[in-house]
């Protein structure tokens, strides 16, 4: 029987029928009535399941989710809105957010794997092994021998008919031998997630194999010599995938791959992240924003000697840069100076605690293929060349982390950015963690370029345009990666984009598309930065601007609520009264410049 700890004074329960097993959640009487109690439970009650249904392509797991969302769903529906204080509210609609994007996800993965089926028919008997290993019945390792040695056999008839689908597509006919052969055929994009989902499944058939290899001798006796060959099997076959359906040699570094996921399902995105506008219209906000950039590097530029020949001035700035070995110092130089100004000018509280934990450490050359510019949070990762570099390779590196490059993000990465902000969020609030937004997370840590920039953090024209390097970065990633998802734009024209209108360096370009859309992050992720940074600027204007607020409490403020959407935010920093049915109205931009 399960104790559950009695809460002083009244209290709102809740029954929560989840499994065969009913649990109540005590919602205590207090000054600030909240649903941090409810959320605390979700967390950990989903953690439970992530644990046990730990293979992200699993049919059961994606069952058991589902379930686990509605009854939460239902839960939620059952609270009583009108007795919740402001914090409750805006935990009410968070929660409620929350769930239905998780349902929606749920609903996108699996016609992910319907589209992927034709490539990973196996996948089922993969499956059938891992649910019995979870449910902790012995193996029937006869069986298990069985089923492998017909995989095998099903992968080598797969690769057969992706060779006379090769072949008929690039000769328009297949030749004698493989005319028996039903042709096998898909698109680059369900191709390449099929690749992901391979390596998954070959994970998990080792995971199912290692749990009895060994210690049942009769299952190894069985099992052993199948599974090494179906395993071979497999990694051929994703390497057959790669090259002949994808286009992608082991070796290449250059070609770019990305998966739309069009107009409806940024709509659906937009919604979620309680942007009220267009795909069209944030395009051309970036546009708006891109042009404003420009004027100023042309400013800069004719400061520098170089007229309006920004890319010119851009040159100049990109030979600034250390020598190899001394960049580690010079961002430690450039982090402390960051801190220094925001306590100078009371922007925000650094708790002596967090400028005494941020550590630093040098990326990896193969981490620096995808990102090749330092990364941050309570560790920076600093971007540097590496002797294994080849002499272009190295000046690239150096050219794109020049100094005033550098001076214009480090305080992005760390304080008053992404290491304050993941400090503050385990301290305040913690439990809205799960609700984590990257307009949230990046667009405050982008906001505070253009707060900077409007305080004149920026003293000389190089260092200008150092800030609007990354400015126009920001703008560009909403330009190409939307129109990406629109269908308007390839990866190699996104790669030319970036290289002519914000000037990076041709191995960056493609470093940063090929991270945009590698699938590990969601289609609007790398627009969060500009648009969020958008709205905590309109926001700053409206509390900060009007009086309302001090630099200092704002930004604190912020801090304190953690990460969650911005308009959420603002409707708790303006006291809005919410109601249950919330839609996403607040229009931070102002007027929309021409979205054709």
């Amino acid at each position: 029987m399960i104790s559950i700890p009695r809460v002083l004074g009244s209290a709102l329960v809740v029954a929560l029928s989840l499994t065969s097993q009913v649990f109540a959640i005590p919602l205590p009487d207090s000054a600030a009535r909240n649903l941090r109690v409810f959320i605390e439970r979700f967390t950990v009650d989903h953690e439970s399941l992530r644990h046990v249904y730990d293979d992200p392509l699993s049919p059961a797991r994606e069952e058991r989710f589902r379930r686990f969302y509605h009854d939460w769903q239902r839960q939620l529906e059952k609270l009583d809105f009108a007795v919740l204080d402001e914090d409750g509210r805006v935990d009410y609609l968070l929660l409620q957010n929350h769930l239905r994007h998780a349902l929606r996800q749920l609903d996108l993965r699996k016609k992910q794997q319907e589209e992927m089926r034709p490539l990973i028919p196996f996948e089922d008997v993969i499956f059938s092994f891992e649910d019995q290993r979870r449910r902790m019945e012995p193996p029937e390792s006869v069986k298990a021998a069985a089923a492998l040695q017909k995989m095998t056999k099903q992968i080598s008839e797969l690769r057969a008919a992706i060779e006379a689908g090769f072949t008929a597509g690039t000769s328009g006919t297949t030749d004698i031998a493989s005319s028996s052969i039903q042709p096998l055929r898909a698109s680059k994009t369900v191709a390449r997630r099929a690749i992901y989902a391979i390596e998954q499944l070959r994970s998990a058939l080792n995971n199912w194999f290692t749990n009895y290899d060994g210690y049942d001798p009769e299952f190894t006796w069985w099992v052993a010599e199948s599974y090494k060959e179906v395993d071979l099997a497999l990694e051929k076959y994703a390497q057959l995938v790669s090259e002949k359906l994808v286009g992608i040699k082991p070796d290449d570094k250059i070609t770019v791959i990305g998966d739309p996921v069009g107009r409806d399902a940024l709509l659906v995105e937009l919604g979620e992240a309680m942007i009220p506008y267009t795909p069209e219209q944030l395009i051309a906000v970036a546009k708006n924003e891109m042009a404003w950039c420009t004027t100023e590097m042309k400013r800069a530029s004719n400061e520098m000697g170089y007229g309006d020949d920004w890319h010119k001035a851009l040159e100049k700035v990109k030979e600034m840069h250390v020598a190899p070995g001394q960049q580690p110092e010079e961002i430690r130089k450039l982090a402390l100076e960051a801190t220094e100004y925001v306590e100078k000018n009371a922007l925000v509280t650094v708790p002596d605690l967090a400028k005494e934990s941020w550590r630093m450490k040098m990326m990896t050359p193969e981490r620096q293929l995808v990102n090749p510019f330092f990364t941050g949070g309570n560790v920076i990762s600093v971007s540097y060349p590496v002797d294994s570099m080849t002499f272009d390779q190295k000046m690239m590196s150096m050219r794109g982390n020049n100094i005033p490059f550098s001076r214009a993000t480090v305080f992005h990465e760390l304080i008053p950015g992404h290491h304050l902000q993941a400090f503050m969020v385990g301290r305040y609030r913690a439990y809205r963690q799960i609700f984590e937004s990257p307009f949230w997370a990046e667009g405050n840590a982008f906001y505070w370029e253009m707060l900077l920039w409007d305080m004149g953090f920026a003293k000389t024209p190089e260092q200008r345009v150092g800030m609007l390097f990354w400015r126009m970065h920001r703008c560009a990633r909403v330009i190409f990666s939307l129109s990406f998802h629109l269908g308007l734009m390839t990866p190699q024209e996104c790669v030319k984009f970036l290289i002519e209108n914000v000037g990076h360096e041709p191995d960056n370009a493609t470093a940063e598309v090929r991270r945009s859309f590698d699938g590990s992050y969601s289609p609007l992720y790398q627009c969060a930065y500009l648009l969020g940074a958008l709205q905590f600027y309109s926001l700053h204007k409206e509390l900060v601007g009007s009086g309302r607020m001090t630099n200092l409490a704002f930004h604190d403020a912020i801090l304190h609520e953690n990460s969650i959407p911005v308009e959420l935010l603002r409707a708790d920093l303006t006291h809005q009264q919410l109601t249950p049915n919330f839609k996403s109205t607040w229009k931070f931009y102002g007027p929309i410049p021409d979205a054709n």
